[in-house]
């Protein structure tokens, strides 16, 4: 029995070393990161580099441009408009105590959602395109 555990003892303590070392060989450590250290100048370099990506603005498409955020009582819609005036909901979210009963979300000439309350009158959010975006009908 003590061989038997002397045997598994060398056989873990192996697989674990040679484990160790080919990770060593691949260039990250145990814990995944490099362990090469940065100079000065390549520090420089790379907060250069992130400021710069971080300050450039992501590119937006035209029909994302006209986004717009509508309000009721009942909750939010974004909404967007494209080509020939057809609107769609991208999301809607119900305000505090309302639930969404029913959407149709488009692409169509009008899009609606309707919020309903746990108790009192159902709000119904109909959305169509106009010349400055998306607006509440």
């Amino acid at each position: 029995m003590k061989r038997l555990v002397l045997a598994w003892a060398a056989t873990a303590v192996a697989a674990t070393g040679a484990a160790v070392a080919v990770l060593g060989l691949l260039g990250t450590g145990v814990t995944g990161t490099s362990s090469r250290v940065l100079s000065g100048p390549e520090v420089r370099a790379a907060l250069a580099t992130a400021t710069a990506r971080a300050a450039t603005p992501p590119p937006r498409t035209a029909a994302r441009a006209q986004d717009r955020l509508v309000r009721s009582p009942g909750g939010t819609v974004i909404a967007s408009c494209s080509g020939g005036g057809l609107v769609t909901l991208r999301s809607w979210s119900p305000a505090q105590g309302y639930s969404v009963d029913g959407v149709e979300a488009g692409p169509a000439r009008e899009a609606k959602v309707e919020f309903e309350p746990e108790d009192g009158r159902e709000v119904e959010l109909k959305i169509i395109c106009t010349p400055e975006g998306p607006a509440a009908r």
